[in-house]
């Protein structure tokens, strides 16, 4: 028996070619994500399983990942080789997809979980936790049940070979100053979505003062803006989760305090930023 769907398409001579969109007919076949120019510059240049882990990081597609690093930890590669140099290599690849709105929040989320998929695996090969450059703290603050940007920013640290403490989302004042007694880390960040949150910013400030820690303190989410972060001492205005991994570096590898931070954030980050103009 015909299907009334079956009968619809013998009306066209040719299906595929209706069903393809004018302007990929025009202008050709979209670019693959390892073809841009910028992120063939990052991923491994040579075929081989690092390539092949990379490319399966920049798809998101966490069982492939997860397959070629046991295949390539099977045949003797060095997991700490290819967590630098296989799984961050892709995830850059991706960053720089998303800095550009080439990628979107979903293929970050899935790349983000393929890669630390593949971390967790050469971790377990190592038989520790692979060395880090530092730790930062990261919270959504108080009352404030919205974690994007936090899970974004945690996410970009991790790609980026930094230890990124995640707090979670509604957390205590009281809880994220315990947790920098803690963790002693060279940055913490706090996001808030909504303007009745946001005042958890200079309450955790004033609590940190209090305990004598003068950690530089990154605030951002839907509602913030720049002078209200800055009203308190020891903070900076983040405008974009990516931003992150590039600000601890320079607190890291140049002994940047929050004051040079707010000075030369834009600089920091390598792009005009609006509201630092």
């Amino acid at each position: 028996m015909v299907s009334p769907l079956e009968k619809y398409y013998d009306k066209f001579e040719d299906y595929e070619k209706i069903a393809v969109r004018y302007n990929v007919k025009i202008e050709g076949p979209a670019l693959k994500p390892e073809d841009d120019p910028e992120v063939a510059e990052i991923l491994p240049a040579e075929e081989g399983i690092k390539r092949t882990v990379a490319l399966a990081v920049l798809y998101g597609d966490k069982d492939e990942c997860d397959a070629q690093v046991e295949k390539a930890l099977d045949a003797g590669e060095e997991p700490i080789d290819l967590i630098n140099n296989a799984l961050m290599k892709g995830m850059d690849g991706v960053s720089a997809l998303y800095t550009k709105g080439e990628f979107f929040l979903p293929d970050l989320m899935l790349a983000g979980d393929a890669m630390m998929s593949g971390v967790a695996l050469c971790e377990a090969k190592l038989g520790h936790k692979a060395d880090s450059k530092a730790t930062v703290c990261c919270c959504a603050v108080e009352g404030d049940p919205h974690d994007i940007g936090k899970n974004l920013i945690v996410m970009f640290l991790n790609a980026n070979g930094y230890e990124a403490v995640d707090l979670g989302r509604d957390v205590p004042n009281t809880k994220v100053v315990e947790a920098v007694k803690e963790n002693k880390p060279v940055l913490v960040t706090a996001t808030a979505l909504m303007t009745t949150t946001m005042t958890a910013f200079g309450k955790i400030i004033a609590l940190m003062q209090e305990a004598g820690l003068d950690t530089p303190f990154g605030c951002g989410g839907g509602a913030v803006r720049r002078d209200f972060v800055e009203e308190s001492p020891q903070t900076f205005y983040g405008v974009e989760a990516y931003h992150v991994p590039k600000i601890a570096d320079a607190i890291v590898d140049d002994g940047k305090t929050w004051e040079d931070i707010r000075k030369e954030y834009a600089d920091i980050v390598g792009e005009y930023v609006a509201a630092y103009s």
